[in-house]
């Protein structure tokens, strides 16, 4: 299994080819990732002759928690894929809402990586390449931001962000570790990608509701809308935690 791994991680496929496998290949668990409040797990997607390494989340194997709906966890990774690509960031791996060995869930694009190198090891030119990151959080409303939710991928250096599980909460939860740019105008190309999205109108609510309840969507847009009212990076707030726990 390792060796498969290892060469089925470094291969490379296009984005419609990641998709189509993803959607239509059949899965086969490889292993489990350790620890974990969620179940979350390795798996092998293959598909017409090709084959991708993936990481499979069923939503029976959610932990409850109190501030989210049960059962709601893989629609909202789901849902960060689609704003990621909206938005024209490309954090985001490919992911999909689908049947699996454990029940539906989320599947998600494995992207190869060094563990060790994340958020908190990062070299300070790769820090400078994480705004993007941060001003999707705020639309995402993502509540918890860890290090090693940021991936530089092995061979293309591309970044990612991942675990997006926590996101898109109608109250303000956003709580993370990336207050670099606190006080900084968000860059103007940014806010012009931002703008586009908003332009989209009621095609966000067809885009959204099948993974997001209709106050979540609404407050999706109020979040954008405010983002360009006042187009600056956000402090921590002092009024609530800002920083999730464990920040790695």
């Amino acid at each position: 299994m390792l060796l498969w791994f290892l060469l089925m991680s470094g291969r490379s496929l296009s984005k419609n080819e990641i998709q189509e496998i993803l959607e239509n290949g059949d899965i086969a668990l490889e292993g489990q990732f350790l620890p974990g409040s969620n179940y979350t797990f390795l798996v092998r997607v293959s598909y017409r002759g090709k084959e991708l390494p993936a990481v499979y989340k069923p939503t029976g194997g959610e932990r409850p928690l109190w501030d989210f709906p049960p059962a709601s966890l893989a629609r909202r990774e789901v849902a960060a894929y689609r704003l990621s690509e909206l938005l024209g960031f490309h954090l985001v791996p490919c992911t999909v809402l689908r049947a699996g060995p454990l029940g539906p869930g989320a599947l998600q694009q494995f992207i190869r990586h060094n563990p060790a190198y994340h958020y908190f090891t990062f070299t300070p030119q790769d820090r400078q390449r994480l705004r993007p990151v941060v001003l999707f959080d705020l639309i995402a409303n993502n509540a918890d931001r860890k290090g090693s939710h940021l991936l530089i991928e092995k061979r293309s250096h591309r970044l990612y962000a991942i675990d997006h599980g926590l996101c898109f909460h109608a109250e303000e939860k956003l709580r993370t570790v990336l207050w670099d740019f606190a006080g900084e105008a968000i860059p103007q190309p940014l806010l012009e990608s931002v703008q586009a999205f908003l332009a989209l109108g009621h095609d966000l609510f067809a885009v959204f509701r099948p993974y997001l309840s209709r106050s979540e969507i609404a407050a999706l847009r109020q979040r954008v809308e405010n983002l360009l009212r006042n187009p600056v990076f956000p402090y921590p707030p002092p009024y609530r935690r800002a920083f999730p726990y464990p920040p790695l």
